[in-house]
C-alpha cells in the first residue's frame, strides 16, 4: 500500500475532489436498502493471522510467500461458494518484469551558454518504461511543456501544435492552480487531478512520441522532497510485462532537482520563474529551449517473473453479465531491513485485513443470497509495486469494463475501533456520493473530507486503475474520531501506527488489538458493493471529470 493518508491508515475513496458539479441525478433516483448483515469476525481474524504469518514470508509476488497466499486463497474462496472467475481458473496471469538501472552516466545539456551537468541520484533520477538492455537519450531537443498537461474537456492542451517527437520534455509537477487555497478553480485548485501525478505526465509525454521526460522536483507542489524521489526511483523498479516490451513509451523518465533546472533555463537565455507564472494561465504556448541538446544513458539488468491475481465470482440472480467487483491487494514487501532480527514485513494491516475481507464479504453474500448483479472477489498482487494486478486486471479485463458497473477496492481495514466518522477523499466527482450519503446516514456517522487533497492519494491505490478507465469505485474507511476516545485518540493510534510497523516488520497480527473497527469497516463495504450489484443504475462521473469520457465511451447514453 503506498502511504495514502496519514489521518485515517490509508483510507480513500473514489468520491473526490470537492469543488466539481453535482452528480447527475438520473442514476441515484432509486437507490436499494442499506444491508448491514452479521459477519464473521473469526473468519476476518483467522485469515488475517495465517496471511500474515511467517510462514508466508510477507507474500512477495513471485517467491513461495505468493505460491501460499494463492493456495490458501482459492481454498478459502471455493469453501465460500465462489466460482472460479477467470473461464474455469482461480487466477489470471500477472507478467512482471524487473528492471533495475545500472552505470548511469550524468545528464547533461549541452548547446546553451554553458554545459550543464546533473549527477545521478544527487540531481536527476531516471529510468525506463521499456524492457530493452540498454536506454540512451543522445543530443535530444528540449522543449518545455509547462505543466504537460492535455485536456481536450477543460479546452487544455500544453503540447497543441507541437511535435516533440525524439525530444525531450521539461515538465511541471501538480497542476496548474496547485497554490490556490480551496479545492476549486480549473483544475480543482489544491486538491490534485490526476494531470497533475506524474504518472499521468509521463503517459501523456509517450502519447506525444517525447523521447524523455523530465518533472522538475519543486517540494511543496510535489509534496514530498528529493529524498522520497531519489529513494523511489533508483534500485528496482517494477512494470508489467507487455507484448511490445514498452516500446510505446518514452525511452527515459525522470526528476531533476529544481536549481538545476533554474541553471538549465538560464543557460537557454531563459527565466525559470517566468515560464513557470505563464504555464499557469490557459494558452500558455510551449517554449523550446533553443540550441540545448539533452543526452543520458544507463543500462537494465532486467528479470521477468509471473504472478497471479485470484479471482471468484458470485453470479448474480437476474443481470449475471453485470458485475460489481472487490478488490484488495494480497501481497506485501517480503523479506526487507530486519528490526530487532525480524526481516520479515508480515503485512497484517497492510494488507493481510483486506484480503481477509474480501473472504469475510464472501461468506455474507453466500449466505444472504446472490443479488441482481455479479459480484466478483478480486485479490490483485503487485499493489505496493505500483498497482500493477490492478493495472493489468484493468488493462485485460476477464470482465468486460463496459459491462463493470464500479467497485469497493479495501486497503488495510482499521485496528483503532469503531469511529464516528468516515474519510473521503472529497466529494461531488462522481454519482457514487448519494449512495456513500444513504450508507452513512443508516450507520450513523459522518462523512469528513481527506484533509490533504493536495497530496493525490486518490491516484495511489488499486481503485485508481480502474477509475482512469471510466469505472467508478467506492474506497472509504473509518476516521479518527474514535466512540473511545475522540480525535485525540485517533491520531494518536494512527501516529503510532506510521511511526512504528507501516511498511515495517512490526505490521503483525499480535499488534492488532482492536478488532471492533474492522467489522464496522467491513459491514459499511458490504452496504457499499450490495447497493450497487442491486439496483439497475449505472453511475457515472460528474460531466467534467477527467475520467467522465472513458465511462462515456465505453457505455454511451442510451
Amino acid at each position: 500500500m503506498p502511504r495514502t493518508s496519514l489521518v485515517a491508515l490509508s483510507v480513500t475513496a473514489l468520491l473526490a475532489v470537492a469543488g466539481c458539479s453535482a452528480p447527475d441525478k438520473a442514476a441515484s433516483s432509486a437507490l436499494p436498502d442499506v444491508q448491514f448483515p452479521e459477519l464473521s469476525l473469526q473468519t476476518l481474524q483467522d485469515a488475517t493471522k495465517e496471511l500474515s504469518s511467517d510462514a508466508y514470508e510477507g507474500r512477495a509476488p513471485g517467491t513461495a510467500g505468493e505460491e501460499k497466499t494463492l493456495t490458501y486463497l482459492i481454498k478459502q474462496f471455493e469453501a465460500a461458494g465462489l466460482k472460479p472467475g477467470n473461464d474455469g481458473k482461480w487466477t489470471q496471469d500477472v507478467p512482471l518484469v524487473e528492471i533495475t538501472a545500472k552505470n548511469a552516466t550524468p545528464l547533461t545539456f549541452t548547446g546553451g551558454k554553458m554545459p550543464v551537468t546533473l549527477q545521478y541520484a544527487k540531481d536527476y533520477v531516471a529510468f525506463s518504461y521499456r524492457v530493452q538492455p540498454k536506454t540512451e537519450v543522445k543530443d535530444s531537443d528540449v522543449v518545455f511543456v509547462g505543466y504537460g498537461i492535455n485536456a481536450p474537456e477543460k479546452g487544455w492542451n500544453d503540447y497543441a501544435g507541437l511535435d516533440v517527437k525524439g525530444k525531450t520534455v521539461v515538465i511541471l509537477v501538480n497542476d496548474p492552480d496547485w497554490q490556490t487555497k480551496e479545492a476549486k478553480g480549473e483544475f480543482n485548485g489544491r486538491a490534485m487531478t490526476y494531470y497533475g501525478r506524474w504518472t499521468y505526465k509521463y503517459e501523456e509525454a509517450a502519447r506525444q512520441g517525447a523521447a524523455a521526460a523530465l518533472i522538475v522536483h519543486d517540494t511543496e507542489p510535489a509534496a514530498y522532497g528529493w529524498n522520497v524521489v531519489e529513494s523511489s526511483n533508483t534500485g528496482t523498479q517494477y512494470l508489467a510485462d507487455s507484448q511490445n516490451g514498452g516500446a510505446d513509451q518514452t525511452a527515459a523518465n525522470g526528476w531533476i532537482q529544481l536549481g538545476k533546472a533554474k541553471e538549465l533555463f538560464a543557460s537557454a537565455g531563459q527565466d525559470f520563474d517566468k515560464l513557470r507564472e505563464a504555464a499557469g494561465k490557459k494558452g500558455f504556448k510551449a517554449v523550446p529551449l533553443t540550441g540545448v541538446k539533452a543526452s543520458l544513458g544507463f543500462d537494465n539488468a532486467i528479470t521477468k517473473k509471473l504472478s497471479h491475481n485470484v479471482v471468484g465470482i458470485l453470479p448474480g440472480a437476474k443481470r449475471p453479465d453485470e458485475y460489481v467487483l472487490y478488490t484488495a491487494h494480497w501481497d506485501h514487501l517480503g523479506r526487507c531491513t530486519p528490526v530487532n532480527g525480524d526481516g520479515i514485513c508480515n503485512g497484517a494491516v497492510d494488507n493481510a485485513t483486506g484480503t481477509a475481507a474480501l473472504i469475510t464479504l464472501a461468506q455474507a453474500y453466500q449466505k444472504a443470497g446472490a443479488p441482481d448483479r455479479s459480484v466478483v472477489f478480486v485479490a490483485v498482487t503487485a499493489e505496493e509495486s505500483g498497482l500493477l494486478g490492478s493495472e493489468y486486471y484493468a488493462a485485460n479485463p476477464i470482465f468486460p469494463l463496459a459491462q463493470t458497473v464500479g467497485g469497493v477496492n479495501m486497503d488495510a481495514l482499521n485496528p483503532n475501533g469503531p469511529a464516528k466518522d468516515i474519510v473521503v477523499v472529497g466529494r461531488g466527482k462522481s454519482e457514487l456520493d448519494t449512495y456513500l450519503e444513504k450508507i452513512a446516514k443508516a450507520a450513523n456517522v459522518t462523512i469528513v473530507d481527506e484533509p490533504t487533497p493536495e497530496k493525490g492519494f486518490y491516484y495511489r491505490s488499486d481503485h485508481f486503475s480502474f477509475a482512469k478507465r471510466g469505472v467508478p469505485f467506492f474506497n472509504f474507511g473509518a476516521g479518527q474520531d474514535l466512540v473511545e476516545g475522540g480525535t485525540d485518540a485517533g491520531k494518536k493510534a494512527s501516529e503510532d501506527y506510521e511511526k512504528n510497523r507501516y511498511h515495517a516488520p512490526a505490521d503483525e497480527y499480535a499488534a492488532i488489538k482492536n478488532w471492533d473497527g474492522m467489522l464496522a469497516d467491513l459491514k459499511l463495504f458490504y452496504a457499499a458493493g450490495r447497493m450497487l450489484a442491486s439496483t439497475d443504475a449505472w453511475p457515472n462521473w460528474v460531466k467534467g471529470d477527467e475520467f467522465r469520457a472513458a465511462r462515456d465511451k465505453s457505455r454511451p447514453a442510451k
